[in-house]
């Protein structure tokens, strides 16, 4: 199980890293539109139903939908075109449904059975959008090093929380979803992603260069302890579904690891919210507004 574990995640990493700083965007793009497809049909079966075709009828629309519309974002982009996407638009009523919604249902911790089907379904289906609106718009405008110091956000403050909390864990953060997971890995995975974020934002077009430029030190900081716990609520999130559905990965799609979100949960509210607290629309919001 670790020699395959290993071998999947050595052949992911090389795939992205290549896509990345491959000569064609179109790479990377159609990596994202595919995870996200498979992440759309894994989230329904866990929130929907595992006996339906609307799983993978979803996945396959997502997939046609999602390519169509970045090859009109690739286009803008080549000819300079600014191309704000909506689905960026409506990303803080998705955030917003991340705190007040799954926070809610991740305090009560029901296991048992699946509830609020379409609701969650829909909610799926949306986030997942967004995220991946996020991470094409950052690969477009902003680049291959924006994007990866972006994406080193959740890596870490997963890495973190895992050492941290097998070394000093004792009190449980939320045993009924995810048993395995501590208070003392939560602080570990804050300090991690803060930590990082002052590092990257000492070369010029990271991500955490741009939070720092357009918030100040303690600005970034805040929204560095921000972006940890979000990356923990998308891990404990999907970790919610999972019971409920009687799963123990969302899939088998990627062996040794299960499935895509299982990899991706934590970067599923992360991206958005990292697109839009680093982004140019919040600071200009708060500017208008003062």
């Amino acid at each position: 199980m670790l020699k395959q574990r290993v071998i999947t995640a050595v052949i992911l990493i090389a795939l992205l890293l290549g896509a990345i700083w491959a000569p064609t965007p179109w790479a990377l793009v159609l990596i994202l539109c595919l995870m996200a497809a498979a992440a759309v049909w894994e989230w329904l079966r866990l929130s929907y139903s595992d006996q339906s075709l609307v799983p993978m009828l979803a996945a396959l629309a997502f997939a046609a939908c999602s390519v169509y519309l970045a090859a009109q974002w690739i286009t803008a982009a080549q000819t300079g075109q600014e191309h704000t996407h909506a689905l960026i638009l409506i990303s803080p009523v998705v955030l917003a449904y991340w705190v007040v919604g799954v926070g809610v249902m991740l305090a009560i911790a029901q296991t048992e059975t699946r509830q609020n089907r379409l609701a969650l379904s829909l909610f799926g289906v949306l986030s997942i959008a967004v995220a991946w609106a996020a991470l094409i718009d950052m690969w477009l405008y902003r680049g291959a090093w924006y994007l990866l110091s972006m994406l080193i956000v959740v890596w870490v403050a997963d890495i973190a929380a895992y050492f941290t909390g097998k070394a000093f864990g004792k009190r449980k953060l939320a045993p009924r979803v995810s048993p395995g997971k501590t208070w003392a890995g939560l602080g570990g995975g804050v300090v991690a992603v803060i930590a990082w974020v002052f590092i990257s934002a000492q070369w010029n077009g990271s991500f955490g260069a741009e939070l720092v430029a357009n918030w100040s030190w303690y600005g970034a900081a805040l929204f560095a302890i921000l972006l940890a716990l979000f990356s923990v609520v998308g891990d404990l999130f999907e970790s919610l579904l999972k019971r409920r559905a009687g799963y123990k990965d969302s899939s088998q799609l990627l062996p040794g690891h299960g499935g895509v979100l299982d990899r991706i949960d934590a970067l599923i509210p992360v991206a958005p919210l990292a697109a839009f607290v680093a982004g140019p629309w919040l600071h200009a919001l708060l500017s208008k507004a003062a």
